[in-house]
């Protein structure tokens, strides 16, 4: 012997399921974890079990909501009355919550505070940022804003100073929303380009986009204060297209598979989980990338380009990691139209569509048409821009809901209609190596 420890293996800290119970709650954290197929295995183990094992769940977990409440026992005239404890200064404080807005006006005198010194005592190293001007300051931060708006509201993060600018500087704010770069000028209300991304040809192009710019820029201008309380809450509720990212919509659903006919299986034919991914990409141009695959997103959005979709056309290139490319169609985007005049040039027929209605459609309706298979398809989609949690707190625009999917068939001249029964809707995801989401 060497007088080394003989180390023993420890025991897994997760302890395996023995009764239908142990089975059953197993199953439910794997479906809430999105593994299926273990979720589906562990609920026939625990029904093999226990076939009653669901009315033992819920009586160990929901017994104790339907149970009288405990009575409030009164102190007898004899027992002696002790009287409530005062609370400490500090404690009033912590219970009454401080309104964020008044929180926010509070940091108003406050200036940019240096570090302290590494050593106590010692000068405190320099910080050249505390004596700029407001003035520099504003113009520094609004060129990150229009560089990266998730970059300008975590300065916020860096001092209270800088939390109160980014709170309440509109003059920040309203150069993002009427900037091309994030802001609402690039939100598209008429189709700029064909299904093939080429440009359309118009008579006077540039005098009514100039126009219909100025438009936008003026009901932009229009809405605040009168629909938003300012220009950041503007940014924040009212609907736009992102483009440093992708929306991917994930799609579950069941069917039987085959029986085996040389072996037993339980509980009938096997159940098949199949799971396909819908992407959406938008570009600030009115076109758009759009993809259906079985492949998961990770491997996926950083080659939805236009350079793949052109490159992955005509071949596949199988031994490419972005070969699933070739099934990507190119599009184009455009959201719900002022009352000008619609598109004239476009290919498809209008029949049924909400430009032709009387009353204007919601600003959140999202269109988008695409190239279809072989050439003798078109798709289109409406869909509508929402905001994926009631939170006002959390991120804002994320989501987009399904309406309709149709498709044109230029053989017969006639549409058809899709079903959305597995559909879901698409959620934002941002994707760093797309940058401003210019390419």
């Amino acid at each position: 012997m060497d007088g080394s420890a003989i180390q023993t293996p420890q025991p897994s800290s997760k302890k395996q399921p023995v009764s239908a119970l142990d089975h059953y709650e197993e199953a439910m954290e794997k479906e809430a974890q999105g593994n299926m197929g273990e979720s589906l295995r562990l609920y026939r183990k625990a029904y093999r079990l226990d076939h009653r094992v669901d009315k033992v769940y819920r009586e160990k977990h929901h017994a104790q909501q339907g149970a009288p409440a405990k009575p409030v026992v009164k102190p007898s005239e004899h027992s002696p009355a002790t009287p409530p404890t005062p609370k400490s200064p500090g404690q009033q404080d912590a219970a009454a919550a401080v309104p964020i807005g008044d929180l926010i006006a509070s940091f108003a005198s406050l200036a940019v505070e240096p570090a302290p010194p590494i050593i106590e005592g010692d000068i405190p190293p320099p910080c050249p940022i505390s004596n700029i001007p407001d003035e520099l300051l504003i113009h520094i931060m609004a060129d990150v804003a229009t560089a990266d708006v998730a970059d300008f509201a975590r300065l916020a993060l860096v001092c209270k100073r800088f939390a109160y600018l980014v709170a309440t500087e509109q003059r920040i704010w309203r150069r993002v929303c009427l900037g091309p770069e994030f802001g609402f000028s690039r939100m598209h209300r008429a189709f700029t380009h064909s299904l093939d991304w080429q440009a359309l040809d118009r008579p006077a192009s540039t005098s009514e986009e100039e126009d219909q710019q100025q438009q936008q820029q003026a009901l932009s201008r229009a809405l605040v204060p009168a629909v938003y309380p300012s220009w950041k809450a503007m940014f924040r509720a009212r609907p736009r297209i992102r483009f440093n990212g992708c929306y991917i919509s994930t799609v579950n659903y069941i069917r039987s598979g085959q029986q085996s006919t040389n072996q037993a299986t339980w509980g009938g034919p096997p159940v098949l989980i199949v799971t396909y991914y819908r992407y959406l990409r938008f570009f600030r141009d009115g076109t758009c990338i759009s993809l259906l695959s079985t492949v998961s997103p990770q491997d996926v959005v950083h080659h939805l380009t236009r350079d793949n979709v052109l490159s992955h056309r005509h071949a596949p290139h199988a031994h490419l990691p972005s070969s699933f490319m070739h099934q990507a169609y190119r599009g184009r985007w455009r959201l719900s139209s002022f009352p000008w005049p619609d598109d004239d040039s476009d290919p498809s027929p209008d029949a049924g569509s909400s430009s032709s209605s009387s009353s204007s459609p919601p600003e959140s309706d999202l269109r988008i048409e695409t190239e279809g298979p072989a050439g003798k398809y078109s798709y289109r989609m409406d869909l509508a821009l929402q905001s994926g949690s009631r939170n006002p707190s959390v991120a804002r625009n994320n989501k987009i809901a399904w309406k309709t999917f149709s498709c044109y068939s230029k053989l017969t001249d006639d549409w058809a209609d899709f079903h959305l029964k597995n559909d879901k809707p698409f959620y934002f995801s941002r994707v760093k190596s797309y940058g401003l989401g210019l390419v």
